[in-house]
């Protein structure tokens, strides 16, 4: 990490700067190219100095973006800042254009300088998962979290380009800070690319999983692309339609009608997309609800607390690993990858319980089992084969089914979730016998197998939103009750899900425990507006990625954005419509006390409603 550097580029019409900085020490260079001073020359007597230590620039979409225009600017070797900023122009029309995304972007292989690319590494470059730096700072609870000083495209004047350069340089030390919460991932991946010769450092998890299956299906003679005049092309299977009786396993029957009744219909289905093929698709038994859908079967009890007691425990059953090992023991496969692929598959699965569970190999190995069954619905993908993906979560869903239809010949058994890869129950404990019989007739039937755990308790808003304590004392959390959120998810207001969770666990008081939370960065929220639109604070104007709190005393946050297509008014929308904020992008501004209220009301909607 010694030989690493942290950079970012600024590009506007007549003002170019590249800010650097060492990753560990705190030396900085800064760069200009400008009508009033050209560091041309300089940048690339940079770049090659760092080439010839065999340093690695760590950028945040660099890869995307920064590298191709100082690539540009090293091939020209001096430019003007006009020259560069076209060339931005150009890489970000193409980045929108699905035809030409790659036309700017250059070959490892061709770079001056080794990169590492945080935004690929974390698969921010995937629409659901797509965050910005901005937000990052909010999340790593930046001292100061700072906009875009000057409108895209704005002719600068010489007394604006150190404003520009101050920005470029807390970019950089904010992608630094980001850089160090990386480094676990990026040892990773050096691991990877060391012990198998293949470049995994840019890759995100799910690619680095694919691309390790792929390097097996090869090495075992499977032939995975084509190669022609345009290029690799990846094999597939693409198929007009799909009838979905094709999929299901033939042995698969119910007792319970309502389930039958399910089976049946989709036997009789044929499609011709994979999308929407579950919508509105349900069985009712017993009062417990199962909803099928692409991604798995699903279903809850709702607004309820759950617990084991002296009479009942609540038993939670996990199918391991359940699609990599539906398809192994079934032998599903992508058509064109045939035989070999259950095979190596099946090895993966094996050969992961040789290595100790927080090892590189664990890791990439339960990427590469876990990766394959979302690819073989992308269309770009090797693996693409939507009869795969039908038999996968098909089977998956009525198997469930099928476990649940035995639990519920128990007694006093209450089914509490459904949920992808298992089901959990509510059973009196002299019943418990029963329930590990229903399993092992199940386990013996499917030829997969169950894991058990116990809760303590239960608290459940719906499938989706709900805390879990098992009898350990740890604790599952889900949707809005979860505060250990992932980078890409936003991180505003844990005061409200950490304070719901010691309500429901240690009985304490909403009020009295909101007015005494020692963190001020458990109450900050976050919202932001494109380009295209304004935030107002009061009537002021603030940048479009704004944090914020609840404040007494404060001024009410709105948004201001275009009219719609043939109107003329531009819309306010209120931000926590009927409640004040505080700004502080810089915390040192967050001076107004705390509005409580605010947050009282949202832990309430999270603790009341459960009887």
């Amino acid at each position: 990490m010694t030989n690493d550097f942290i950079w970012d580029i600024e590009t506007y019409p007549n003002v170019f700067t590249m800010a650097v900085e060492h990753a560990i020490a705190p030396i900085c260079w800064m760069f200009e190219i400008s009508p009033w001073r050209n560091d041309s020359k300089q940048i690339v007597d940079f770049v090659r100095w760092l080439a010839d230590r065999k340093a690695r620039l760590v950028g945040f979409n660099s890869i995307g973006f920064d590298y191709p225009i100082l690539h540009q600017l090293m091939l020209m070797g001096s430019c003007d800042a006009g020259l560069l900023y076209a060339k931005a122009q150009a890489v970000i029309e193409s980045s929108d254009d699905e035809n030409n995304k790659w036309l700017h972007q250059v070959r490892p292989s061709d770079r001056y300088v080794e990169q590492i690319d945080l935004y690929r590494i974390h698969h921010f470059d995937n629409k659901a998962r797509a965050t910005g730096l901005k937000a990052l700072e909010f999340n790593m609870r930046s001292e100061s979290i700072e906009d875009l000083p000057f409108p895209v495209g704005m002719v600068l004047a010489q007394h604006q380009v150190e404003v520009l350069k101050r920005y470029n340089q807390h970019d950089v030390a904010e992608t630094k800070r980001f850089y160090h919460h990386t480094l676990d991932m990026i040892r990773f991946r050096e691991e990877l690319t060391t012990k198998y010769k293949r470049d995994f450092l840019n890759h995100n998890d799910t690619k680095i999983g694919k691309d390790y299956f792929v390097m097996k299906l090869e090495e075992a003679g499977v032939q995975c692309y084509d190669f022609g005049p345009e290029g690799r092309k990846p094999r597939q299977t693409p198929r007009p339609s799909i009838s979905l009786n094709d999929a299901i396993l033939p042995w698969i029957t119910f007792n319970r009608p309502e389930f039958q009744r399910v089976l049946d219909w989709f036997k009789q289905q044929t499609i011709t997309e994979t999308k929407g093929v579950f919508k509105d698709v349900t069985a009712t038994v017993d009062g417990f609800t199962f909803v099928f859908g692409l991604g798995g079967i699903h279903g809850s009890l709702e607004n309820v607390v759950v617990e084991s007691d002296a009479e009942n425990v609540i038993i939670d059953l996990d199918v391991t690993s359940y699609y990599p090992n539906l398809a192994i023991t079934n032998g599903f496969a992508p058509a064109h990858l045939g035989r070999e692929f259950v095979t190596i598959y099946g090895n993966l699965f094996e050969q992961r319980k040789q290595y100790p569970k927080k090892s590189a190999e664990s890791a990439m190995l339960k990427l590469a089992l876990n990766g394959v069954y979302g690819d073989s619905n992308n269309q770009f993908s090797v693996f693409y084969d939507p009869l795969f993906t039908m038999s996968i979560t098909l089977n998956g869903q009525l198997l469930l089914c099928l476990l649940a239809e035995g639990l519920m010949t128990i007694p006093g058994l209450r089914i509490v979730q459904v949920n992808t890869d298992g089901v959990t129950v509510r059973v009196p404990h002299d019943r418990v016998g029963a329930v590990d019989e229903a399993c092992a007739w199940w386990m013996r039937l499917t030829k997969l197998n169950l894991e058990q755990v116990r809760y303590r308790r239960m608290f459940l808003r719906d499938v989706n939103n709900y805390i879990g304590e098992y009898e350990d004392g740890s604790v599952k959390r889900k949707g809005a009750y979860e505060w250990n959120v992932g980078w890409h998810q936003n991180a505003g207001g844990l005061v409200i899900p950490k304070v719901a969770e010691k309500v429901l666990l240690e009985g304490v008081s909403i009020r009295e425990t909101v007015q005494n939370w020692p963190d001020r960065h458990d109450f900050m929220l976050r919202v932001k507006v494109p380009r295209s639109s304004r935030l107002l604070w009061g009537e002021e104007q603030v940048q479009n990625t704004c944090r914020y709190y609840i404040a007494r005393g404060g001024r009410p946050l709105t948004k201001l954005m275009p009219p719609l297509k043939g109107k003329t008014e531009w819309r306010r929308i209120g931000v926590e419509s009927g409640w004040n904020v505080q700004v502080c992008n810089r915390i040192e501004d967050a001076v107004l006390p705390v509005d409580h209220d605010y947050y009282v009301e949202e832990i309430e909607k999270l603790c009341l409603s459960l009887a």
